[in-house]
């Protein structure tokens, strides 16, 4: 295939192909149209003779979408989540999970947690490494420096460099993984919330669960920004417009115009006109 084939009309079949028949989400389809942008942009400055062409693919445009809002559980649903670590190895290992409830992480950033990077004495935390390269270190509760000690105490093995929630094979879990055992924690869950039955919730949910309680809590937004690794308090900013709690306390602080509906009244002549019908 050369650059000269890479025309929008190609480019356009293969969008509607991810989304059509592949069942991709448009942000799925906008990310592939991304990906091949920028391997455009790379080999036009190889190929100089295939501007035109180039510039040509450059402009079939993103599909807009409408961004739905952010998903998150309530304290009652997320305790119901966590449950009680059970006495297998497996339970004991899913609960660690709650860390994704605790720092507010990426799924891809608990996993690649090594034991390296947890800091059980004094000020305990834990080191993320986020998207870019980026560092970041959040505190741990109490109760998760607890899990933590006594999982590594039951795995002497899990030492420096090894992954702090491995699985069977020792190796860092898969996103599906993780994905798999939260759903089986939720399904459980559905016993004592039957509100979860609604509610699609993903690894992902429980950072935007933690997000939204540390909001509802009066943390700032600089501050949640930072603790969630977002670049932008814009971002951070989408918490509020899910939240309809704070909206209705807003709502609650402005008094509502003290005005009244009125009732139409007809006038004589229309009433004498309506009676001679």
């Amino acid at each position: 295939m050369r650059l000269a084939d890479v025309q929008p009309d190609l480019i356009l079949a293969f969008l509607d192909h991810l989304e059509h028949d592949r069942h991709n989400a448009v942000r799925s389809r906008n990310l592939r149209l991304t990906a091949l942008r920028a391997f455009l942009k790379f080999a036009a400055r190889r190929d100089v003779t295939s501007l035109h062409d180039v510039e040509r693919a450059l402009a079939v445009p993103m599909k807009r979408f409408e961004r739905p809002m952010l998903g998150f559980l309530t304290r009652a649903e997320m305790v119901a989540v966590l449950g009680q670590p059970g006495q297998n190895w497996s339970s004991q290992r899913d609960h660690l999970l709650a860390m994704l409830y605790n720092t507010g992480a990426r799924v891809s950033e608990i996993i690649a947690v090594r034991v390296i990077d947890v800091v059980l004495d004094g000020s305990a935390c834990v080191h993320l490494h986020g998207k870019g390269r980026k560092l970041r270190s959040i505190p741990l509760w109490k109760d998760t420096v607890l899990d933590i000690r006594a999982w590594l105490r039951r795995n002497l093995s899990l030492r420096g460099e090894a992954a702090l929630i491995p699985n069977r094979d020792g190796q860092s879990m898969t996103r599906s993984n993780v994905a798999q055992r939260l759903a089986l924690a939720v399904s459980r869950a559905v016993v004592k919330q039957p509100s979860l039955i609604n509610k699609r919730v993903s690894p992902h949910t429980l950072r935007h669960t933690s997000a939204m309680h540390l909001l509802q809590s009066g943390v700032p937004f600089e501050v949640i920004a930072l603790w969630l690794g977002h670049e932008s308090t814009t971002t951070t900013h989408r918490y509020v417009e899910a939240d309809l709690a704070m909206k209705e306390k807003a709502l609650a602080s402005l008094d509502a115009p003290a005005t009244k509906l009125g009732r139409y009244k007809a006038p004589d002549s229309l009433m004498r006109f309506l009676q001679t019908l």
